[in-house]
């Protein structure tokens, strides 16, 4: 039988105590206390991808099952834009443009009336996905809605599930609104990078 010399032993002793120490250090990365930096791969995380997701918001004000209502009114009614109206709502995300079309997901959140002097809304949402690849995800849109845009930019700040880690931007364009009773269908583009 061959003998192993002590110093091969004393190298295999010493590096069997500090191997787990470095390769821990490897996948946690630096401490400093409370923070620490790690490799994303140890969460699991993979290459990053641009996803594109068109979807139709239907806000509903009025009628016998409003989805949208007010949990705040404006201090003054005289105010042109509503100034200080707070709404919450759980509208369908639908894929057309029909609120008859096939339901997707739910944006709940609220928006509030923050501009005096022009109709421009504080929007905070969650996009709860409901079916498809991203049942049980959610995306998270928080900005500034200034409704007389043809066009506005709404920032994705996170989300969960699959959108994990999201950041991204939403386009949203009225496709209809009502005068008559408020309500509003909405198109919204999504455009999120996630892993």
């Amino acid at each position: 039988m061959a003998r192993i010399s002590p110093i091969l032993t004393f190298q295999f002793i010493i590096s069997s105590l500090l191997l787990p120490s470095f390769a821990m250090t490897l996948v946690s990365g630096e401490n400093h206390g409370f923070v620490r930096s790690i490799d994303p791969k140890f969460l699991g995380l993979q290459r990053e991808k641009l996803t594109h997701i068109r979807l139709y918001w239907h806000d509903i004000v009025g009628g016998p099952h409003p989805t949208a209502i007010d949990v705040v009114s404006p201090p003054s009614k005289s105010s042109p834009t509503n100034f200080g109206l707070v709404r919450m709502f759980d509208n369908a995300l639908t894929q057309g443009p029909e609120l008859s079309s096939e339901l997707v997901a739910r944006a709940q959140g609220f928006y509030a009336s923050a501009a005096q002097k022009e109709l421009s809304l504080l929007m905070a949402q969650n996009f709860a996905f409901v079916q498809g690849e991203f049942n049980g995800s959610t995306i998270t849109l928080l900005g500034r809605n200034s409704v007389f845009n043809k066009v506005r930019e709404l920032p994705v700040i996170g989300g969960s599930g699959v959108f994990r880690f999201a950041r991204g931007y939403a386009e949203a364009r009225t496709h209809t609104f009502d005068l008559t009773t408020g309500d509003a269908t909405v198109e919204y583009n999504i455009y999120v990078l996630h892993y």
